[in-house]
This record gives structure tokens, C-alpha cells and sequence, in this order.
């Protein structure tokens, strides 16, 4: 009988069942100002690893948490619960959450259509990206901050946007039924796989000019990945 073929991911910065080894995580505050110090945008509260820098704070908090629909959690973790028994619901409020969504949401599209060699590789793939988003060793570009996993961890939807996706178990053309580009990149989160295993993330903005981004801010710069 052949081999089953797909990814193997060996581990290189954690360990099974422990994504954020070595982490230090704080809680920060986030805001953001008019010049005349009118206030645009504050959080107050939020987890960030405590290597970040505070404009990459800033960045993640009023950019990239979702605002809203988020199911909420006790200190030890379980769904809050209003009066009528309904899980309350409201913003993401740790990088973390984040962090979760993005390599669980990668992972699950890999793992549902075949990228991987096992179950093991799948978790494993998971676990360094997690790794390497808090750590600023990685990062997307901005679609996938804001829109990935939105469904697949929240089961959030939205009306239709134009966007479209051939469903890998029927192969038809389907549009997407909520307000997301993240099937758009999967292709190219993907291919950048092996770029991100070496410890950076080669972008192209156009022709060959070339950006080596080894931190969060200098991510953020870059434009585009298409």
C-alpha cells in the first residue's frame, strides 16, 4: 500500500500541547489620538506578548480584534452566561484570541483537504504558527487579521460580497456567505509554508523587489500579498 503523502512539520519552537512556551504575556492599554488629543480609539485590558512594541499594540488592538459577537470567558476560561442563559457576547480581547483563530482556521483548511501527512503534522503546523505570530516571526497581510476564522470560530456570517472559492468536496464554484478575502489567500499562506519555517517571511510588493519582515510593524507596511 503507497505511503500517505502530504506535509510533515517537524517542530522547531514548541512542544505538543504548550504553543506559547516561553511566552510572557501583559495586559496593556490601547489608544489611539487626533492631534488635537481628541480620542479616536481605547482598550483598556488587553493581553499582548510583552516583547511587542506599543505601536504594534496599538495596530493589532484597534485593527485586528474583532469588535463584536465574540462569545465572552471567565477568568477560567468558560462562556459567560447573561440571565436568560445566552452566551454574552462582545470583542476579542487578547492577541491570543487572535493568534487562535488564524493558526486554527490555517490548520483546519489544511488538515480538510489533505495538506497534511497525519493529525500530528496538522497540530504541529498549528502550534509553531502560533508560536510564530506572537513572537513577530510571521505575520499575514491584513484580510487575514480581520477576517479569518471569524466563522469558523465564532460562526459568524454575513451577507454575500462577491467573493468566491471552489468548495474542495463538491468542486463547485460557491460564494462566500460571509464578509471574508481569507479564502482568497489560503493558496498563498500555504506556499509561503517553507518561507516561514526558515524564521522570516519573504514578500513581493512588485516585480522582484524583495522585503525580508521579521517583526509585526514591518509587516504592517507592506500593502499587499497578491
Amino acid at each position: 500500500m503507497a505511503k500517505k503523502s502530504g506535509l510533515k512539520i517537524d517542530r522547531k519552537y514548541t512542544t505538543p500541547g504548550n504553543p506559547y512556551n516561553n511566552i510572557t504575556w501583559e495586559k496593556r492599554s490601547s489608544k489611539i489620538t487626533n492631534p488635537d488629543g481628541s480620542v479616536v480609539f481605547e482598550m483598556n485590558d488587553v493581553e499582548i506578548p510583552s516583547t511587542w512594541s506599543q505601536v504594534a499594540t496599538d495596530i493589532m488592538v484597534s485593527k485586528y480584534f474583532r469588535k463584536a459577537g465574540v462569545p465572552q470567558l471567565d477568568a477560567d476560561g468558560n462562556e459567560l452566561k447573561d440571565e436568560n442563559g445566552d452566551t454574552v457576547l462582545g470583542p476579542e480581547s487578547s492577541s491570543r484570541q487572535v493568534f487562535d483563530r488564524l493558526a486554527e482556521t490555517w490548520r483546519h483548511w489544511g488538515e480538510t483537504t489533505g495538506y497534511f501527512a497525519s493529525s500530528d503534522d496538522a497540530q504541529a503546523f498549528e502550534d509553531e504558527l502560533k508560536y510564530m505570530l506572537a513572537t513577530q516571526m510571521a505575520a499575514p497581510n491584513s484580510p487575514q487579521w480581520f477576517n479569518t476564522g471569524l466563522n469558523y470560530k465564532y460562526d459568524l456570517t454575513g451577507p454575500a460580497q462577491g467573493f468566491w472559492y471552489v468548495d474542495p468536496k463538491t468542486g463547485k464554484l460557491t460564494e462566500v456567505k460571509i464578509h471574508t478575502q481569507d479564502h482568497n489567500h489560503m493558496l498563498v499562506l500555504f506556499n509561503l509554508l517553507m518561507m516561514i519555517w526558515s524564521m522570516r517571511v519573504e514578500l513581493w510588493t512588485s516585480g522582484s523587489k524583495k522585503h525580508v519582515c521579521s517583526s509585526l510593524d514591518q509587516v504592517l507596511e507592506q500593502t499587499s500579498l497578491t
